[in-house]
């Protein structure tokens, strides 16, 4: 464990234990307690994925460590710090991502971020919900049936159907994340999320109101233990063709 003075115990272990590292969340961190807790895991990692954060705390981890090179996420609010030889280890797995409109692109993109730092290739496809269903079928085609994803993530505001359709359609793992994209009754998210845990497609799984990073986290866990799944049907074959 690291502790350090401002009040953090980071968890630098956490991604030998469970895959997925400590993520640091810098809503509500002081300034001082949001670098140490960078500072620690990257002296353990040489990488760090920050969420949460808004612009001023982006200029205070800029001005603290102007050497370290930057990711960030379009919306802004996820970003990695790294080394420059740092270099996230792939394993070959492949997470789909699928946004119902372009509102939910920020939840998206912070599931992007996380499976790609979690050694995951991603492909995105947005604006395919609902409203305008003909649009899904070429998005699932190039997804699935051309790229072969392990998992898909769906993000989804207002009425959060579109998680149910792709359960319906497909035979890949699909992960339904809701997002705060609505307004007047059931806004803020909370009729996707009731929409996606009442869902009647068995085997769509969901996380919370804009929880990209579990989403990401997830999809990435999965799409793991596929591509170790595809190392060794391949590493067999190979055996029984020299044989």
């Amino acid at each position: 464990m690291g502790r350090s003075n401002p009040g953090v115990w980071v968890d630098p272990e956490r991604y030998g234990r469970t895959g997925v590292p400590e993520i640091v969340l810098a809503e509500g961190k002081s300034d001082d307690q949001l670098i140490a807790s960078v500072r620690t895991l990257l002296e353990r990692r040489g990488r760090v994925l920050v969420s949460r954060v808004d612009a001023r705390q982006r200029e205070v981890l800029a001005s603290a460590y102007p050497h370290l090179e930057t990711r960030c996420a379009a919306s802004g609010r996820t970003l990695v710090l790294f080394q420059q030889q740092s270099v996230p280890e792939s394993h070959g797995g492949r997470v789909g991502i699928l946004t119902a409109g372009a509102s939910d692109r920020p939840a998206a993109e912070e599931a992007q971020l996380v499976a790609e730092e979690l050694g995951c290739t991603v492909r995105m496809v947005q604006d395919v919900g609902v409203a305008g269903l003909h649009r899904l079928v070429p998005a699932l085609e190039e997804l699935v049936v051309q790229w072969d994803a392990d998992v898909l993530i769906v993000a989804a505001g207002m009425d959060g159907v579109l998680p149910s359709v792709v359960a319906g359609l497909v035979e890949v793992p699909v992960i339904g994340l809701p997002t705060p994209v609505g307004y007047g009754f059931g806004g803020a998210g909370v009729a996707a999320l009731q929409s996606m845990l009442q869902t009647c497609a068995p085997g769509l799984v969901v996380v919370n109101v804009d929880n990209g990073i579990g989403a990401g986290a997830a999809a990435a866990k999965i799409a793991r233990r596929c591509a170790a799944e595809r190392r060794y049907e391949r590493s067999v074959s190979i055996e029984s063709a020299n044989r």
